[in-house]
């Protein structure tokens, strides 16, 4: 029973994993590779001289820390605005009946259904004559544009799954619908809540299109510093690499805070048949 239960569960588990950890692995390793190294000719798995000169030269030749800055700016005010309309809209949409309320969630739904650059040159003439080009708040409002539509159909499924006797009964109690909403509906709805922002801000924080088209030199997020380490003639393999692990590390480390946050709110607010 063990040989088969090995067979069958866990190496097969551990190969997807290793599956999905080689290529992060193989790229911290190209970074803490000296930059000659890289273009040997014989192949070596781990570096014989590692070093971390790549991420010394990351923050001082390319002042990468501006650009995590710009980027956590840009990814938490989307994220944050973000919810902040998604979750009333997912509410109403979840526990009231409304005239054209299907045909609004499935505009919300059609809008995910086309590439994104079809929105650039809208919302490129709108930043020029706002005068909004190369600021954070261009890509928040262009993020939000992209995001909200899709977080709003994925945060009404969850709202959809919370009973309704509950808001009855705060109604019966004396609570208004709003406070309905934020006493009883949403500390259920957290896991959900959480995942979407969650959503929202790994949205902001990858993006690259719209950062390489709305801004410059004023803002430049990670994706945009990142792109500009590639030259007509050469690559900087070992700042590319360098700029890949840090860019992934806050992603890493919010879900490492959040983890048990999420397991812990899928069992609140359980209701007794």
């Amino acid at each position: 029973m063990k040989i088969k239960k090995l067979l069958t569960t866990y190496i097969p588990v551990l190969l997807i994993v290793l599956f999905a950890i080689g290529p992060y692995f193989w790229t911290f390793l190209s970074s803490i590779t000296p930059e000659k190294d890289l273009y040997t000719v014989d192949f070596r798995f781990f570096p014989t001289h590692p070093t971390f000169n790549n991420y010394t030269r990351l923050f001082t030749k390319i002042h990468f820390a501006r650009n995590i800055m710009d980027s956590l700016i840009v990814a938490v005010s989307t994220a944050l605005i973000g919810l902040l309309i998604t979750i009333p809209a997912s509410y109403s949409f979840s526990r009231f009946r409304f005239k054209g309320r299907n045909i609004m969630l499935m505009q919300f739904l059609g809008i995910n259904m086309f590439p994104i650059m079809l929105l650039i040159i809208p919302l490129f003439i709108i930043m020029k004559n706002l005068h909004l080009m190369d600021t954070h708040f261009a890509l928040i409002i262009a993020y939000s544009t992209m995001a909200i539509p899709f977080s709003i159909w994925m945060l009404t499924s969850f709202f959809n799954s919370i009973p309704k006797e509950l808001d009855q009964a705060a109604l019966i109690d004396g609570c208004s619908n709003i406070q309905a909403m934020i006493r009883v509906t949403i500390p259920i709805a957290l896991p959900g809540i959480v995942s979407t922002g969650i959503y929202i801000f790994i949205t902001g924080w990858n993006e690259f299109l719209y950062a390489a088209i709305l801004t410059n030199s004023a803002v430049r997020t990670i994706p945009v510093a990142l792109q500009n380490m590639i030259g007509e003639y050469q690559i900087e393999w070992g700042l590319l690499t360098a700029g890949g692990i840090v860019s992934a590390l806050p992603v890493i480390i919010l879900f490492f805070f959040i983890q048990r946050h999420l397991i812990s709110g899928m069992t609140a607010g359980a209701v007794k048949g």
